[in-house]
């Protein structure tokens, strides 16, 4: 007898597949060299998508994704290619999401390498190689984008052998655009990756690799079975979080959904368990059976750790319920990211929110923005210092605000990554500047061609997260890449730097940075409020200070209703008198009264980039 279906749900089908005739494999490529596109032209050649309903970007399910041209969340899909089923994840390109890519490959025995003719290899590229090395996959490398006028095919195949070690003659020539060469690169994938080799009767041991909440169903996740079989009445336990569920539906995407009585190793599909939480059901969990558990989770299991902070806040504080009830349905797309509630003296309540990076804050913010109707302001970024205290004690702080006071810190640690930049050799000296000016370190320095030089630098997190990015791209006219590691916490000579408003510190505006820096910093924050503070009945003073020390300051003058006006001669007394009676009116005033920023100040001195 069937399992019971859902309404419209096609029909179990019983589906036994032979290993030898399966192939698992994932694109991997630097962001915007045609991963999404070359997908596309696989899903037309393999006949998975009726071709009345094809569009761009077939499997990139998001508006954002769309409209940005970045792949966000991998997307997985079975393509039939002759008598052989390839199993095809298409992975994000961008450093943020490095760590869907680490699990994808976890899936599989090969990848495709895709790199820009145009451009060559990039920063991404060379990182999501040494993944695909670290667990041991067939490369199958690619050249996309023949067809352009700039492609340089020959060029790009001989880097290719240089700086990774593929035979030129083996890297393939393709246009993911025209369909050119696609067909061969099947074929390649079929006769150069290797088939899974899992072991049917052992005890059931089972990948998740990716996983999305669906509010009807619950959350669905990606799975690759490596050992055993999974089957639709299996009640299953989850080795990470310690939880048992039982199985509502398995199958595989085709790309629509279809459903199996089965799962055999080495076969990816799709699980729906009934459940609730995607925290409970990460990238990375091992799921076997309750009654014939697996001796151990599959290795490489690690929580996704956030790396940049900011808080973010309701323009209209009456939309602060709706903004979290905004934050716990996306924490159920993206559980990636953290979030807890906190205060502002200034900006009322909000969230203390922790990101992947600076471009995964921006998907995020912008997410609840479109899809939650709500508009938010996010103060500036920063990262997770490690702070000694004066008794020994450690805390972690990501909240300038709630550093302690000066003299009862000891120390201040600060995360550093290593970042390696690609860029073409011209730009070499004033990359170097840029990277000298952060506080960062060389390690390294490789040509990869005569015309394009590898950088590494050693360099703190802090200096990266703000505007390093949009640096970068313009000292290179947007040539440069680049790829960064963590590399864990060191000490550093930092300070809180507060700004004050009539005396009063403004928390939205307290910055941790470097001394060497904070001079700076406290001038550009005074001069930048100096502008978008309105003048007030009395002079405001905007001052920046490190503990009780004041190291900037400047003044939004006030309002001056001339008095004298009325006056038509007679003794200079009577101008004095008056004159005295407004001074000491505004004495009295100041000390009463309350500095009016408005929300649009704060707005534009936290805005990113500025």
């Amino acid at each position: 007898m069937l399992p019971k279906q859902h309404k419209n749900q096609t029909p179990t089908v019983k589906v036994m597949m032979q290993q030898s005739n399966i192939r698992n494999i994932a694109i991997i490529a630097h962001i915007d060299h045609g991963k999404s596109t070359l997908a596309d032209r696989m899903l037309e050649i393999c006949g998975a998508v009726d071709p009345r309903e094809m569009r761009e970007q077939y499997l990139d399910s998001m508006d954002l994704e769309r409209e940005r041209g970045i792949t966000i969340k991998l997307q997985s899909v079975s393509l039939k290619h002759g008598d052989v089923t390839i199993n095809l994840i298409d992975t994000p390109g961008h450093v943020d999401f490095g760590y869907e890519v680490s699990r994808s490959l976890a899936a599989c025995e090969g990848v495709i390498l895709l790199v820009d003719a145009a451009q060559g290899i990039e920063a991404q590229t060379l990182a999501n190689t040494y993944l695909a090395l670290e667990n041991d996959l067939e490369i199958v490398a690619a050249l996309n984008k023949i067809d352009l006028p700039a492609a340089e095919p020959d060029a790009c195949a001989s880097e290719i052998e240089q700086v990774l070690g593929i035979p030129a003659g083996e890297v393939l020539r393709l246009s993911a655009k025209t369909g050119e060469g696609v067909s061969e690169l099947l074929d390649s994938i079929v006769d150069r990756v290797p088939p899974p080799n899992g072991e049917i009767d052992s005890p059931l041991q089972a990948l998740i690799f990716d996983s999305h909440y669906d509010q009807y169903r619950g959350v669905v996740s990606s799975i690759r079975v490596m050992n055993g079989e999974l089957s639709s009445d299996s009640k299953l336990y989850f080795m990470q979080v310690g939880k048992t569920s039982g199985v509502e539906e398995i199958g595989i995407r085709k790309p629509d959904t279809a459903p199996v009585e089965t799962l055999s190793a080495g076969e990816v599909g799709y699980l729906i368990a009934g459940i609730k939480d995607v925290g409970d059901a990460r990238a990375g969990e091992t799921i076997t059976e309750v009654h014939r558990k697996a001796a151990s989770p599959l290795e490489g299991y690690r929580e996704p750790k956030p790396m940049v902070f900011s808080g973010l806040y309701p323009i209209d504080g009456d939309e602060y319920p709706s903004l979290r009830d905004a934050l716990e349905k996306l924490r159920l797309n993206d559980s990636s990211f953290t979030y807890e509630p906190e205060t502002s003296g200034a900006l009322g309540f909000g969230f203390r929110c922790g990101f992947l990076g600076l471009l995964h804050m921006e998907i995020v913010r912008e997410r609840l923005e479109r899809e939650f109707d709500l508009s938010l302001i996010s103060t500036a970024p920063s990262v997770e210092y490690r702070i000694t205290l004066s008794n020994g004690e450690i805390i972690h702080v990501d909240n300038p605000s709630d550093v302690p006071q000066q003299n009862l810190v000891e120390s201040i640690e600060e995360p550093y990554l290593r970042a390696s930049i690609i860029t073409p050799s011209t730009y070499t000296g004033s990359l170097m500047d840029l990277c000298q000016t952060r506080r960062g370190s060389m390690e390294k320095m490789e040509y990869i061609s005569p015309e394009r030089v590898e950088l590494v630098y050693r360099m703190p997190l802090a200096e990266v997260v703000m505007d390093f990015f949009d640096q970068m791209k313009s000292r290179t006219q947007g040539y440069a890449s680049m790829d960064y590691d963590n590399d864990g916490y060191a000490a550093s000579d930092l300070v809180k730097v507060d700004i004050l408003l009539q005396g009063e510190s403004v928390d939205a505006f307290s910055s941790i940075v470097h001394r060497s820096k904070a001079y700076e910093y406290g001038q550009q924050m005074s001069k930048k409020l100096k502008e978008l503070i309105p003048r007030q009945q009395f002079d405001v003073p905007i001052q920046a200070a490190i503990s009780s020390k004041i190291i900037a300051r400047e003044t939004v003058k006030a309002y001056r209703k001339d008095v004298t006006a009325k006056l038509y001669g007679g003794d200079v007394t009577r101008k004095n008198k008056l004159l005295k009676k407004q001074k000491e009116g505004k004495k009295k005033m100041k000390s009463i009264g309350r500095v009016d920023v408005p929300q649009e100040a704060f707005i534009s001195a936290l805005k990113l980039g500025d």
